[in-house]
């Protein structure tokens, strides 16, 4: 009984393996060749045109602010007037500083008066000493009186020079009184247009409040900042076109006036400044201007 049901395990056993050896073989299948093959990384496209963009600035503009405290007695120019360096824009009161200057010159020209008194009395005692000496050689005088007459004449030399540095502290007064004078008088540092005022007639003002805005009209610069892979490659003179959003249809030129020496190591760029050629047409200051570095007028 054993036999018979060892063999039908046999048996069985041999069917299943020749079913199995009937079945067609599977074929490998690799990794490598079924999946695509990697594309290599597609370059970075770089744009040709490099454009930055900056204000359009000036190199004199300044906030006229007063010197001293005072009271604005007159305003001889507003907006937008052009005026000329040294043109008088301004007036504060200065009637009391001119009071005061008035008797400091007074003082003045009254020591000064007194120090020609004294020069002249020291020539009369100069006079009287070489007398004195005359007499002594001859031996007409004493000696006490020989001297008494030279201490005259070294005592007058010393009220001359008293006299002299008194002379001089009221000059250094009224110096001073003429630059006070000379602050109340608000007058244009350059050649330019007033762009704003601050100030109205008979307002009083402080030392350091703003009164008027002055700005010149040219010549038009342009500040910007370029990455310091640029460093050392941007030359002065070198000349790049410039426009401005507001200015559509205008293109300019502008020279490039002078580059930073360093690189700003916070930021990791340099600043170069441009100056603009020619007609400006509508461009001004304050307004923000790009500058093509890829273009050559």
């Amino acid at each position: 009984m054993r036999k018979i049901i060892l063999w039908t395990v046999v048996i069985v056993a041999t069917q299943v393996l020749g079913c199995e050896s009937d079945k067609p073989p599977i074929a490998a299948v690799s990794n490598a060749a079924s999946l695509p093959a990697a594309a290599p990384p597609a370059p970075v496209p770089v744009d040709p045109a490099l454009t930055v963009s900056g204000p359009i600035i000036v190199e004199n503009e300044v906030d006229l602010a007063a010197q001293r405290d005072g009271v604005v007695a007159r305003i001889f120019y507003d907006v937008p007037a052009r005026v000329r360096a040294g043109t008088l824009l301004a007036q504060l009161d200065d009637r009391e500083l001119q009071a005061n200057l008035d008797s400091a010159r007074a003082k003045s020209r009254s020591i000064e008066d007194d120090l020609n008194n004294w020069k002249a009395e020291r020539e009369v005692m100069q006079a009287d000493y070489v007398r004195a000496q005359e007499l002594w050689h001859e031996g007409l005088t004493s000696s006490e009186q020989l001297q008494h007459a030279k201490y005259q004449v070294e005592s007058h030399d010393w009220d001359i020079k008293r006299v002299s540095e008194l002379l001089n502290d009221s000059q250094a007064e009224e110096r001073s009184l003429e630059l006070e004078v000379e602050k109340t008088k608000i007058v244009a540092p350059f050649d330019g247009l007033i762009a704003r005022r601050y100030v109205r007639q008979w307002q009083s003002v402080a030392k350091g409040d703003r009164l008027f805005w002055i700005t010149s009209e040219g010549p038009l610069l342009v500040r910007f900042t370029l990455p310091e892979k640029f460093f050392g490659k941007i030359r002065v003179g070198r000349v790049f076109e410039v426009d401005a959003a507001d200015a559509p249809g205008e293109h300019h030129s502008a020279r490039v006036r002078e580059t930073s020496p360093v690189v700003d190591p916070a930021s990791g760029t340099f600043e170069v400044l441009v100056e603009l050629a020619g007609n400006r047409g509508s461009l001004r200051p304050g307004m923000t201007a790009a500058v093509h570095l890829d273009r050559v007028p």
